[in-house]
């Protein structure tokens, strides 16, 4: 695990997107495995500004999202599905047929789950998968548990993880309960892994996932088995 401390979340966003910019330049056809919440909202901005430039197109790219709402559909604001539109595929020349985001609209979630496992392994896997961190340790929605799941699957949400979400809705009771995610074999299998942790309510995650220790109380420890996972966290998550 290679692991870079940031001055702050401008140099952290920037040195992703270095990363990722230049992987699409090499290969035009990557797949690219995507996070929501803010923080990797620098990353795309980035992205979005080297397309305007000319200096990358998405026309061959391929994404699989890690996951998406229960309850929601993908116009609604709050879907991830839209949150995606906004903030990236709606600003770049990617193939809407080539963007897979988990569809809660369906009334048989585990065949969901199961299409959509299916369909990552008919592309050949991801080559580059972002993620974000938990306040307690989640990546995707793997929550701290006795055992965690290894395939993509339907997942009732934690009071934690409604919490931290709760400022996105007009009140706690609008929050969704549950979602689709990718497992944690799923997320393993990519080629390689950036993981962004910005801010000082992420310090205790971050030392938790430095501390050489794998536990399912903290799920991205199991980072820690990766072959090629960059941790890239900025000063406030690294010095709390």
């Amino acid at each position: 695990m290679k692991f870079t401390v940031c001055k702050n979340y401008d140099e952290m966003s920037d040195k992703a997107a270095r990363i990722v910019n230049s992987a699409i330049k090499s290969y035009p056809e990557i797949t690219l495995g995507l996070a929501t919440g803010s923080t990797p909202l620098g990353l795309y901005k980035r992205m979005i500004e080297a397309y305007n430039a000319g200096e990358i197109s998405f026309k061959k790219v391929k994404s699989f999202n890690l996951d998406e709402y229960c309850g929601l559909t993908r116009d609604n604001s709050q879907s991830y599905y839209y949150f995606m539109r906004r903030n990236l595929f709606d600003h770049i020349d990617i193939d809407m047929n080539n963007v897979e985001v988990p569809n809660c609209e369906v009334s048989d979630y585990q065949a969901e789950c199961e299409r959509y496992d299916k369909k990552i392994e008919e592309n050949g896997g991801i080559d580059i998968q972002i993620l974000g961190i938990g306040n307690n340790g989640h990546i995707a929605f793997n929550e701290p548990e006795e055992a965690l799941y290894a395939k993509t699957h339907h997942t009732p949400l934690t009071r934690s993880s409604i919490e931290a979400n709760k400022r996105f809705f007009n009140s706690i009771d609008e929050v969704p309960t549950s979602a689709i995610t990718m497992g944690i074999e799923s997320i393993m299998k990519a080629r390689k892994i950036i993981i962004l942790i910005s801010g000082v309510k992420k310090h205790a995650a971050l030392t938790k996932l430095l501390s050489g220790r794998i536990t399912t109380g903290c799920p991205a420890t199991i980072l820690n088995c990766h072959p090629d996972c960059c941790v890239l966290a900025d000063e406030e998550a690294y010095h709390g």
